[in-house]
């Protein structure tokens, strides 16, 4: 089993987070903007990073995909760029994520699993960035058209994908920061199981024949007998 709760606190939000950012790239309303009339004159419009629609209060929609990447707004194609690099990130963090738990078979000694979840928390983290840059960038374009006044186009208001995205970056920065903190315990645990605390022993070298007071010790006495001593074969009995 695992035996850090944080480390399973941790995949809980960073996998949480990162779904919520997946789930946020294809989802239609990063802008709305709705005309009010009559019922039947009413109408929605919104956009995404891939497309702008307008729905009546039929419920029919009518999207108008946006053309080349080369001749898209420098923010879109930078909101683009971010989103699918947090993706990406969230997708290897969660891989090296459940590696470094302790709870899977593989990755090796605590020490690796310990590295290993560190990265996937860095992974974690970028991902977040990521993602909360390209809702944030999103979202100042949205609001310094609002405020315009010399802005005469259509305006918008910010769509619930870039609450969603800043909701799942947030948990995947917090979760990734628990499993960065994670590593300190493992490697305090692993040095603590190495300190082995055993008997000193002094030896203290004397010149051939000197005593720990400097005077001449005495040679010892070897008995002729005990070089000359025989034994029967009834004492091995």
């Amino acid at each position: 089993m695992c035996q850090n709760p944080n480390t399973i606190l941790a995949f809980i939000l960073t996998t949480s987070g990162w779904v919520l950012v997946s789930s946020t790239l294809p989802t239609d309303y990063w802008k709305v903007s709705t005309i009010d009339g009559t019922v039947i004159t009413t109408a929605t419009f919104w956009s995404n990073l891939w497309k702008m629609c307008v729905t009546d209060s039929t419920g029919v929609s009518n999207c108008k995909d946006f053309p080349s990447m080369l001749a898209l707004d420098g923010y879109i194609q930078a909101c683009r760029g971010l989103m699918i690099a947090a993706v990406c990130l969230g997708f290897f963090g969660s891989i090296f994520a459940l590696v470094g738990m302790k709870c899977t078979k593989i990755g090796g000694s605590d020490q690796n699993k310990a590295r290993i979840a560190c990265l996937a928390g860095v992974s974690f983290i970028l991902s977040g960035l990521c993602s909360l840059s390209a809702c944030s960038l999103y979202a100042h374009r949205i609001t310094s058209e609002f405020f315009d006044p010399m802005f005469v186009a259509q305006k918008y208001e910010l769509g619930a994908a870039l609450f969603i995205g800043w909701a799942g970056s947030v948990l995947c920065i917090l979760g990734g920061c628990m499993f960065c903190f994670s590593i300190t315990g493992s490697f305090s645990k692993s040095q603590r199981s190495y300190i082995y605390k055993g008997n000193v022993s002094h030896v203290t070298s004397f010149p051939k024949g000197q005593g720990v007071s400097g005077h001449s010790r005495p040679a010892p006495q070897y008995s002729s007998s005990s070089k000359n001593q025989t034994f029967d074969k009834s004492e091995y009995v």
